[in-house]
């Protein structure tokens, strides 16, 4: 091994291996009791660092001894986000699959939130129930309707309604959310909010993905 590429030591045997990416000795670790939850400096712990490396054997190995799939540290950032942020797909997918495991009544949502799409305005317009309940300028529904210009850019948000502004409940257009136009916009508008990793980049990055310097995201 290149001692030069060696992370420095955290005093957290655990988690200096996994850092290593020696699975031998997490193996004999883990067997031994050592302690999962531990965090180091950073206040990242050995599942966080292994998400972070995308590395699916020592992720199932911490996850088969009992890690909690759900610990965060002062970053608020589970597992399963680092290893999605990181880019690490398959990693994510074990990981997603665990938290889904350890609460199988939790929330099942990770849509990507918050999100808008832009469409024309003759595009939305379509609807039926556009003339009569579309507003202008956040006036009341019927005032007017948002296609006077068919050429305008709106922005569909992903609780279905539209604003003249990228930022959801500003200068709204159309808001009334109705189950006949949550079908125009998923069948005429081929609108829906993507997953989670639906958006995580094509090529992962080449180093792991550590915990954030500060003034970093």
């Amino acid at each position: 091994m290149d001692e030069s590429n060696v992370p420095e030591a955290t005093s957290h045997p655990l988690i200096d291996a996994v850092r290593e990416g020696d699975a031998g000795r997490i193996r004999v670790l883990l067997d031994n009791g050592a302690d999962v939850a531990a965090r180091d400096g950073d206040d990242w712990a050995a599942l966080d660092w292994a998400a972070g490396g995308g590395d699916l054997a020592i992720i199932r190995m911490l996850l088969d001894h009992g890690t909690d799939p759900f610990a965060v540290g002062r970053e608020q950032r589970r597992p399963y986000q680092i290893a999605l942020a990181a880019g690490h797909l398959e990693a994510a997918r074990v990981l997603r699959q665990a938290e889904d495991d350890a609460d199988p009544d939790g929330p099942a949502d990770r849509s990507w939130r918050p999100y808008c799409r832009a469409y024309l305005a003759a595009q939305v317009s379509q609807y039926p129930g556009w003339a009569s309940q579309a507003r202008s300028g956040g006036g009341t529904p019927g005032e007017a309707t948002a296609g006077q210009d068919a050429d305008a850019v709106v922005f569909l948000h992903d609780d279905l309604t539209v604003t003249s502004s990228m930022r959801r409940g500003e200068d709204v257009l159309f808001d009334a959310v109705t189950a006949e136009w949550e079908r125009f916009c998923s069948q005429e508008l081929g609108f829906r909010v993507p997953d989670e990793m639906d958006l995580v980049p094509e090529s992962p990055p080449t180093a792991p993905n550590g915990p954030a310097s500060p003034g970093q995201p």
